[in-house]
């Protein structure tokens, strides 16, 4: 029987790694969002300084490991066996959930998954014990800590509150004083702000945050209470005559070096706040497993676990092995970057795509925010109010260029970011309170970035989605993890060992699963990246050639759909369909992503080109339109097969094979016409479609003359019809495109350019 518990404490402990893996991939947003959206240093950089806090920062944590054993429930009333099941639920859940929210790019809280993950499974437990005794649902308070669990969920909501507020506040206090061009006042108060930055940073995650610390002695605490305020005042002048003595001599740059130490606080705060969620929870079944054998003949159903109310100090090498598995972490996993992106986007400064889409809400919010706006503006006098919008003046072009690039803020939102997200998670720790890192940070950074007027009326509906659907989600997060983690108990507690190899295997599936679907969604952000990237300082001529490059293989990639459409519709093959189907989905996200890019393309074409700008949207237009054509051909053939409707007749077969054919003539003679870029042969084109139009118009007769004689059904005469109708729009439409292209070139006045004829198949960019 000991064998079975230790086999489940090591799955436990397996588990763990897999949590700290899928948990910092969440959690990096917390601190790499402000230093990687500010560009502060290299990536190589930031992720050093961040792994050297998340490592320091793990020997804060011992403290906090209470809560996981003792915090939401009571021991003493679950034996050994009911506790075990508990801790195994909680792990299969929060991995699961973590790594959905990952796989999606959305921050979530590891601390209120693991608190409702805890509420649910001994919740769970408690119901069985209830129904198969004389007890009533009125004592289920016997079993759950619900006072604990309150206080821990209202910090939770307070703190998020707290976030915003002091976040938007503090970075509207900051900006008043130091505007967006930063150099004018820089000079003046940097040394100051630095240290009053770093002064903070060292109370609240030092002098603070060294009560739960595994290697500091009582004496080392009593003399930090002691000399607090000495502490502090000394620290805020001999940082602040560091900082400007450094400035005088060496122009040092305070404002990276803050938040490069911002950084590594708020890493070390993650470490010390969050290590808990993800190895608390195994920690505490090693401690009950060592118990129970401390007991030789003790039945596990019956053993109870008072022996988890008892403090545990854990030796400080087990929290640095957590520290180390959290910053391998930090390099390898690519999911972390896909939330660190999710973040930067709804803070960055300026416009360009966005990633969700408007709501509803979203949008009376920003209605009602600009008449509240308007309503404050009416009773403010005029020159404070032109001050205020003074000292908010966008960049000017010398600032700008002082920007590193490609950075989504500026340094002094970035530090802000990081001093008082790192303020409140310290203080939440040292208070014994496992507050949400994850929310904190967020809510911070969406306050800053409000005060710092980045949500203006072109990317604010947006960003308010964004926002409201990342808070959604933490509520779906308490949902889900009550939920899910109740049910697994339950699973657990009737099923035994087969269930629990269930459930495991159900763990593999799901992160195999999410694994695939997080690579689909990487590749179109990646495509979208390298799209912003190739339009970003190209030339005129460069831009021409890309546009041609993009034509062909927009074509190739539209006869393939159109071939295979037609050969799934005539077979009747679903499969072949559905693959048309879904490359047919595909293509039309590219070419969309070009309508969506025009704007900067443009920017980039030279400032007398407008006849070339008018050409290239045309193009682009016509790409779009040939796009459309081949999903209104591969839909309704994938649909009229998927609902088994009769097939084409054998005089329609023959008929539409043959359109098949000149299609692919037309299509074939029209991409080596772009490849040669002569347009001589034009002409060559133009008979082709003529051919094609006459074959339609003989093939429409053919079926109004089929319709009357009844040799086709209603489904069969619309598809049909509605293929012809296709076709001749995509006939004209390549025309369109050629003639388009052409003028794109002479517009440019670009000479002839050969192109490889072997194009990479996937590049659909621009």
């Amino acid at each position: 029987m000991d064998s079975v518990y230790l086999f489940f404490v090591i799955i436990l402990f397996i588990l763990a790694i897999s949590d700290l893996v899928v948990g910092v991939s969440n959690d990096a947003v917390n601190f790499l969002n402000s230093a990687v959206g500010a560009r502060a240093a290299s990536f190589r950089t930031v992720m050093i300084v961040a792994s050297l806090g998340v490592l320091i920062g793990a020997t804060f944590s011992s403290g906090l490991m209470e809560i996981a054993r003792k915090g939401l429930f009571f021991p003493a009333q679950f034996s050994f066996n009911e506790v075990i099941i508990i801790f195994l639920a909680v792990m299969i859940t929060d991995v699961i959930l973590l790594d959905l929210f990952n796989t999606f790019g959305l921050p979530t809280s590891t601390t209120v998954s693991i608190v409702f993950e805890l509420l649910g499974a001994s919740v769970g437990i408690a119901i069985i014990k209830i129904t198969g005794s004389e007890q009533t649902m009125q004592d289920i308070g016997q079993y759950i800590n619900a006072a604990k669990a309150l206080a821990i969920i209202t910090a939770i909501l307070v703190s998020v509150a707290l976030a915003f507020s002091l976040g938007a506040l503090v970075q509207y206090i900051t900006r008043i004083l130091f505007t967006f061009n930063l150099r004018f006042n820089l000079k003046y108060y940097a040394a100051i702000w630095g240290g009053f930055s770093v002064t903070g940073i060292l109370y609240f995650i030092v002098i603070k945050g060294a009560k739960g610390a595994s290697f500091i002695t009582e004496g080392t605490l009593d003399f930090i209470d002691a000399h607090t305020s000495t502490i502090l005042l000394v620290s805020f002048v001999g940082i602040s005559l560091l900082l400007q003595i450094l400035i005088l001599l060496f122009r040092f740059r305070v404002l990276k070096f803050t938040v490069l130490v911002g950084t590594f606080a708020l890493a070390l705060a993650f470490a010390g706040n969050d290590l808990v969620n993800f190895i608390g929870v195994p920690l505490a079944g090693l401690k009950a497993f060592q118990v129970f054998i401390a007991n030789p003949g003790a039945d596990p159903d019956l053993f109870m676990m008072s022996a988890l109310n008892d403090d545990v100090k854990l030796d400080t090498w087990m929290l640095l092995i957590a520290g180390a598995i959290m910053a391998i972490t930090l390099w390898t996993s690519k999911k972390a970057r896909t939330v660190i992106e999710t973040s930067v986007d709804l803070s960055r400064q300026s416009e360009g795509s966005e990633r969700f889409n408007s709501s509803i809400m979203s949008r009376n919010i920003v209605r009602g925010t600009r008449n509240l706006a308007a309503t404050i503006n009416r009773f403010m006098p005029l020159k404070v109010s032109e001050w205020i919008d003074k000292r908010f003046d966008a960049p000017d072009e010398i600032t700008v260029k002082e920007m590193p690039d490609g950075a989504a803020f500026d340094m002094l939102r970035a530090s802000v970011n990081l001093v008082v997200a790192s303020v409140l998670i310290a203080l939440g720790t040292s208070l014994k309170l496992p507050l949400s890192t994850t929310y904190v940070t967020f809510m911070v950074a969406m306050g800053s970035s409000l005060s710092d007027r980045a949500w203006g009326r072109e990317s604010a509906v947006y960003r308010i989605t964004g926002v409201l659907s990342v808070i959604g989600g933490w509520f779906f997060t308490a949902l889900a993890a009550f939920t899910v983690s109740l049910i697994a108990v339950v699973i657990l507690y009737y099923g035994g060992i087969i269930a629990t190899f269930g459930l495991l295997s159900l763990v593999a599936f799901l992160v195999y699963r999410t694994h695939i679907i997080h690579l689909r969604r990487s590749e179109e952000t990646k495509a979208n990246k390298a799209l912003d990237e190739i339009t970003e300082g190209l030339s005129t001529e460069n831009i021409l050639t890309r546009c041609s490059v993009t034509i062909q293989q927009v074509m190739k990639e539209c006869l393939a759909i159109f071939n295979e459409t037609i050969m799934g519709l005539v077979d009747e093959d679903r499969k072949m369909l559905r693959n048309a189907k879904n490359n047919a989905d595909a293509l039309n996200v590219s070419t969309k992503r070009l309508k969506v890019h025009i704007n900067a393309t443009l920017l980039n074409l030279k400032e007398d080109s407008i006849e070339s700008g008018h050409y290239y949207v045309q193009a682009v237009d016509y790409l779009r339109e040939v796009n459309h054509s081949i999903t209104y051909i591969v839909n309704p053939s994938f649909e009229h097969v998927e609902n088994n409707h009769k097939p084409l007749i054998p005089t329609q077969i023959e008929e539409i094979s043959r359109l098949n054919g000149e299609i692919s003539l037309l299509f074939n003679e029209a991409i080596e016409i772009l490849k040669k870029n002569s347009y001589d042969e034009i002409d060559q084109i133009r008979e082709r479609q003529q051919n094609i139009l006459r074959l339609l118009e003989e093939n429409r007769k053919k079926q109004i003359r089929r319709i009357k004689t009844s040799e086709t059904g209603t489904r069969n005469s619309i598809l049909y019809l509605n293929i012809l109708a296709e076709i001749k729009n995509l006939t004209l439409f390549i025309d369109n495109i050629l003639k388009s292209n052409r003028d794109l070139w002479m517009s440019g006045k670009q000479p002839a350019i050969k192109i490889n004829p072997d194009l990479n198949q996937n590049n659909t960019d621009l």
